[in-house]
């Protein structure tokens, strides 16, 4: 704690300053109207601070001076708050130009070092004196006065007033411990003493540059999703523009269209997929419309323009839109379409009732006719017949490992036999008879390898071209139903050696549905009497299905050897035995199955 000096008078107005600010400008606090204190004594570091207070007749110890081997005081440390030591004064009326004053030993305020005041003079400058009262603060602040407080009340009879601006007189305002709340401000301004920090050994602001590295790598992907949208909604606008110029510009200028139902035939082909856009174009490309637009737009509120199928149609050049519309959806105008269905076989088949059911000739020859300007398209049955025995199946696209097995066979017109997969073909009236087949069987070798039949995938020792020859016989004997099984009866009787005994081998050279047989109609079936000949036939008899491929590659398991037709609705009763067989035979004869 500090102890006053002896009394003075009190100054008429104290002045308080405000509080110290950042910029570094000393800021003297208000204190009570007193009498101004003594300087406080340095103390040896070691030594430490007294705690009580000193009187008012004690005087001041002088203040302890820094030793020359005293390290010297650090720079950055901020100094803490201390109170005034001297009565403010008034200060000068502002500079123009306020400028600091050189610190001058003795100018323990201005921050000037205690050890520099042992310093002589400089020359043409006088060292300041005690008596010459407080320096003049060269960095002027305004000065608040304080108000003069009225003097307290006293009750008759009481003590006289302590003196006005003695302690006597403060303690008794605020009380005897009011300075107790600041001794901790002794000691930061102990603290300051000791390490000798003054005004001039603060640190200036210094600018903290950002030493953070720049970010690597690429961009944030939220800029980048922005740019991306950006990118998005600007070719968004674009297509709209287009397309609202496409849109004005054929309203305001319409399409091409012609007049009338057209001049001469052409045939146009629609592809798998095709759009009502994507055929009005292949319509103005082969000329049978001025612009697609016409067609689309003839097109538009008629449904069965959406329903067209792929294929072949045969149609007229310079047709109007709507004309060319009216003759598509027509049935008549759809050529070159067949279908093949499975248990088909290459010959017709004559019915019992002498109806005919067409063979794949029949059905080849049929789809490749078509009337075009007065001139017929048809390829006739017996030229297909004459391009098979003679033409190298390898060329028609015949799998490699059918074509021995299928050109050695004994009839010349049925080597593609089995070969021809069911589904719909799409050929083209015009071409010659090898070019159809030759589109047909590369579409059917396709087909039986998506069916599962490979020279890799085939039956339990079998070859691929015998699996076939499998396939196509189970696709006459039975219903789906029964397929695993009938392929089971197969392949059973060909590892006992028996013969296969079916009537479908037999009826297949006598071109004739699958009936029971007598002994002079087998006689007529050469290498495809089963009743007489064991294993298989020289090659297959039908058209199998995918679901009889797959019966062939995979049959049921069981060690049946004889089936008979039991049930009228095509199903079969399998047996072990022959006299189990025998049984169920009479049994389907007298339910009058057959």
């Amino acid at each position: 704690m500090r102890e006053p000096e002896e009394a003075t008078p009190p100054p008429a107005a104290p002045r308080r300053r405000p509080e110290p600010q950042p910029t570094g400008r000393r800021h003297i606090r208000q204190e009570p109207a007193e009498a101004p204190p003594a300087p406080r004594v340095r103390r040896p570091a070691d030594e430490p601070p007294p705690r009580a207070r000193r009187s008012p007749e004690e005087p001041p110890p002088p203040r302890a001076r820094r030793a020359a081997d005293d390290p010297p005081p650090r720079t950055q440390r901020p100094a803490p708050h201390r109170r005034a030591t001297e009565p403010a004064a008034p200060p000068p009326p502002p500079p123009a130009a306020p400028q600091r004053r050189s610190p001058q030993p003795g100018d323990r305020g201005l921050g000037v070092p205690a050890y520099a005041q042992d310093e002589p003079p400089r020359p043409g400058r006088r060292r300041r004196r005690e008596d010459d009262g407080p320096l003049p603060d060269e960095r002027p602040t305004d000065v608040i006065p304080a108000v003069q407080e009225a003097p307290m009340a006293r009750r008759p009879g009481a003590a006289p007033p302590p003196p006005q601006g003695s302690e006597e007189e403060y303690n008794e305002i605020f009380g005897e411990d009011a300075y107790d709340d600041y001794d901790e401000y002794d000691d930061y301004e102990d603290y300051e003493d000791e390490q000798g920090f003054e005004d001039e050994d603060r640190a200036e602001p210094e600018r903290i540059e950002d030493e953070r590295p720049e970010r690597q790598g690429p961009p944030p992907k939220k800029r980048k999703k922005k740019r991306a949208l950006g990118w998005i909604a600007a070719l968004t606008v674009l297509v709209l523009l287009a397309g609202g110029a496409y849109y004005g510009f054929t309203e305001i200028f319409g399409y091409d269209d012609y007049e009338g139902t057209g001049e001469s035939d052409v045939l146009v082909q629609v592809q798998k997929g095709d759009s009502t856009s994507a055929i009005g174009n292949r319509l103005q490309a082969a000329g049978v419309v001025a612009s697609g637009k016409a067609f689309v737009k003839a097109g538009d509120d008629n449904t069965a323009v959406s329903r067209l199928q792929q294929g072949y149609y045969v149609m007229k050049t310079k047709m109007s839109g709507a004309s060319a519309v009216e003759k598509m959806i027509a049935p008549a105008s759809k050529v070159g379409q067949v279908e093949i269905r499975p248990y088909t076989q290459f010959h017709d088949i004559t019915q019992p009732d002498g109806k005919k059911t067409p063979g794949v000739y029949t059905l080849l020859s049929k789809a490749s006719c078509a009337e075009l300007n007065g001139t017929s398209t048809c390829i006739p049955v017996e030229e297909l017949k004459k391009t098979i025995e003679t033409v190298d199946l390898a060329k028609l696209g015949v799998p490699s490992w059918a074509v021995e097995a299928a050109t050695n066979a004994e009839h010349k017109d049925r080597r593609l036999e089995g070969l021809i997969a069911p589904g719909i073909f799409n050929v083209k009236p015009g071409w010659t008879a090898e070019e159809l087949l030759t589109d047909v069987v590369k579409t059917s070798a396709e087909r039986i390898l998506n069916a599962g039949l490979s020279d890799q995938s085939k039956g339990e020792g079998k070859t691929p071209y015998e699996t076939l020859v499998i396939a196509s016989i189970i696709e006459r004997e039975a219903v789906k139903a029964d397929f695993g099984k009938i392929s089971r009866v197969i392949y059973n009787r060909i590892d006992k050696k028996m013969r296969l005994e079916m009537d479908s081998t037999i009826n297949y050279v006598l071109d004739r549905p699958t009936l029971l047989t007598k002994p002079e109609d087998r006689d007529k079936a050469g290498a495809y009497n089963t009743y007489k000949f064991v294993g298989l036939t020289p090659t297959p008899i039908a058209v199998p299905s995918a679901e009889a491929i797959q019966a062939a590659l995979k049959p049921a398991d069981g060690e049946w050897l004889f089936f008979v037709k039991c049930e009228k609705n095509g199903l079969s009763c399998f047996t072990v035995t022959n006299d189990e067989h025998n049984k169920a035979k009479l049994d389907a004869q007298r339910r009058g199955v057959y």
